[in-house]
């Protein structure tokens, strides 16, 4: 198909790779088409296409699942092709054929390629065939708990459980011992169904700490493919990606050769076109073995694109429309380094538990050279627990590693989001570890280095009162005198009757408490806090905390939870209650699941006790700190 035929692209995702893709495609000369669910009417991507089509329904199998319904929306918004972006039906066969066989043009790999790879366990017994080294595992399509409690056996503990048909963490278990793989099967298969709408599993042996280096491949329809350079995303929480880097640290040029070279003779072997991504762990002999194949572009695309000056997604487009790839092998750049964080709406010190809630502070770090923000949100949009909760991607450039860290860590620390809870500051922590800093890398990174990345909740200091206290002041200030410039009140310096100038407050943040007395003509940089509404967001050390007036009224009846009450820990929905009425439980027992952004998450016991009544059942949609159930503690 000419480019001339493509005026029009629809794309079938939402957040920050919709928007992302939208813009290239903008730049193209091209219509584009965004779809929604109900509830992300009215998100950042909605509002940045040209054309907006309501798939309907909350949950992805509801909405972003439905392939019928995306490729009637392309036919109605007259959209020739349609781009799936990552995750949802990105890597789904039947989808790409279904788009095919009504005409439109699927901007991604055939889907005979993505049969060929869609499923973990057939790549990797045609990646065994092509003699790639493979991590030990169980590939087989019996799904019973009976064959893999066998094969994990053989395998030895611990073992990892995997969806076949997806990634991102998404139907992901480590399963440490065989008592817990009954309940690991289950709730992946759950999370694999509702993800990409396939429950199956493959098993492998659990490698620790190996580093996870990926390979960029690029094919044409003429037979032509390359490999652009190589990502190490290493840095992972819950066995998903937080930080990525191209190139990897200390590869050498052999070991980049050998594994790109592995990347392309498994590209060509499935008759791939477009942009995929082979990913490999890589021990500490320089030994690697093949993971998966991602049949799609992957979310930390933008290092690629910051150390070869490509777009990618361009890229796509053209290859789609039949053109051949404009370099070859030896002419693919590589210059400086770059490193990407995904900003996630989550609670580090809460086990990484995904977060929702209205955005009422959104700033992203100024535009200049070797900067670059994708971003899926604006101020004042929800962040909803029905989708993955990443807000936004910080990439940075610099003719060395080194320089890449540092601009980044200069990035975030101009970034500010109130309104939930972010991984701002742990991403800071990374970026600013010695370990980070010296490039010792593996996928044990965050655990080794918890105490310093997830340190407790410090007490905070007078010095902090006093900073929130002043911006407060000062805000105070700066809100009257729009509306009257000219009263006394504004005034921080005027003479007071019989009083001297001390202002006196109480104030909350982070759960604490403090009566501030200070001096009101104090002066706060500007730089330290921001005002929203009437919540004042002070930085200290490298944390963003909310300040707000203490209203003793308001917080009249907020009334403890009381002894051994369970809530919700996050907004979601209830998918599996595990115990009854009466039962008898022991500390740590599972007792609830919940869904929410796609994921899984055990509600469990934290003393033992008895389960005396219970307010949810499967099914119900719950708010954060709505109480699940009610428990009698043992003494």
């Amino acid at each position: 198909m000419n480019l001339e035929v493509i005026s029009t692209v629809l794309v079938a995702n939402r957040g920050e790779i919709a928007c992302r893709i939208m813009r290239t495609a903008k730049a193209l000369g091209l219509t584009t088409v965004a779809v929604h669910s109900d509830i992300d009417r009215n998100a950042r991507h909605v509002r940045e296409a040209d054309i907006a089509v309501n798939l309907g329904g909350a949950k992805a199998s509801d909405s972003y699942l439905l392939g019928d319904r995306i490729i009637a929306a392309a036919q109605s918004s007259g959209a020739q092709a349609i781009h799936p972006g990552y995750g949802f039906l990105s890597e789904n066969a039947d989808f790409a054929r279904q788009v095919e066989q009504a005409g439109l043009v699927f901007l991604g790999p055939p889907a005979t390629a993505m049969e060929a790879m869609a499923s973990k366990s057939a790549a990797k017994t045609l990646m065994a065939k092509a003699r790639v080294p493979l991590v030990p595992g169980y590939h087989g399509e019996d799904q019973r708990l009976e064959t893999f409690r066998a094969a994990c056996m053989q395998l030895g503990y611990p073992v990892l459980l995997k969806a076949t048909a997806g990634g991102g963490g998404k139907g992901m278990k480590v399963v440490e011992s065989a008592d817990e793989l009954a309940e690991a099967l289950a709730s992946a298969q759950r999370e694999a169904q509702s993800s990409f709408g396939d429950g199956r599993l493959l098993a492998e042996k659990y490698l620790a700490t190996p580093r996870h280096v990926e390979i960029q491949v690029f094919a044409d329809r003429h037979g032509h493919c390359l490999y652009l350079n190589e990502r190490d995303c290493s840095i992972q929480r819950r066995h998903q990606k937080v930080v990525e880097e191209a190139p990897a640290p200390g590869l050498s040029a052999e070991l980049r050769r050998a594994m790109g070279e592995a990347a392309v003779q498994a590209a060509l072997a499935i008759g791939y076109v477009g942009a995929g991504t082979v990913e490999f762990l890589l021990d500490e002999r320089g030994g690697f073995f093949f993971m998966e194949m991602n049949t799609r572009l992957q979310v930390e695309h933008p290092v690629t694109e910051a150390i070869t000056g490509l777009d990618l997604v361009a890229w796509q487009i053209r290859i789609a429309r039949g053109d051949p790839l404009p370099i070859t092998q030896q002419h693919v750049p590589l210059n400086g380094h770059a490193i990407e964080v995904r900003l996630y709406a989550e609670d580090p010190e809460g086990g990484f538990l995904p977060a929702s809630g209205r955005l009422l502070v959104y700033r992203e770090p100024c535009a200049g050279p070797g900067r670059r923000v994708d971003s899926g949100v604006a101020q004042g949009d929800e962040v909803s627990p029905f989708y993955d909760p990443m807000l936004a991607k910080l990439i940075a450039w610099g003719e060395s590693r080194e320089e890449a860290r540092q601009r980044l860590l200069a990035m975030l620390g101009e970034t500010i989001v109130g309104g939930c809870k972010t991984n701002l500051a742990f991403l800071q922590r990374v970026l600013a570890h010695p370990a980070f800093a010296q490039a010792e890398l593996d996928t044990g990174f965050i655990e080794r280095h918890k105490a310093q990345l997830l340190p407790p909740a410090e007490v905070l200091p007078e010095a902090f009162w006093q900073r929130a206290a002043a911006g407060l002041l000062a805000t105070d200030a700066d809100r009257q005198r729009v509306d009257d410039p000219r009263s006394p009140w504004t005034r921080r310096d005027s003479w007071r009757c019989g009083l001297p100038g001390v202002a006196r407050m109480t104030l909350v943040s982070a759960g604490q408490r403090q009566v501030v007395r200070f001096d009101a003509t104090t002066v706060v940089a500007e730089t330290s806090v921001f005002r929203a509404a009437d919540t004042l967001y002070v930085r200290w050390g490298v944390d963003w905390h909310a300040v707000c007036r203490f209203d003793p009224m308001a917080n009249a009846d907020a009334l403890p939870l009381a002894a051994g009450g369970l809530s919700a820990p996050m907004n979601g929905c209830i998918v599996r209650v595990l115990i009854e009425v009466g039962q008898a439980v022991e500390a740590g027992a599972a007792l609830v699941v919940l869904e929410a952004m796609k994921m899984e998450h055990s509600v469990r016991a934290s003393e033992a006790g008895t389960v005396s009544a219970i307010h949810c059942a499967e099914g119900d949609r719950v708010d954060e700190g709505s109480v699940l159930l009610a428990m009698e503690v043992r003494p």
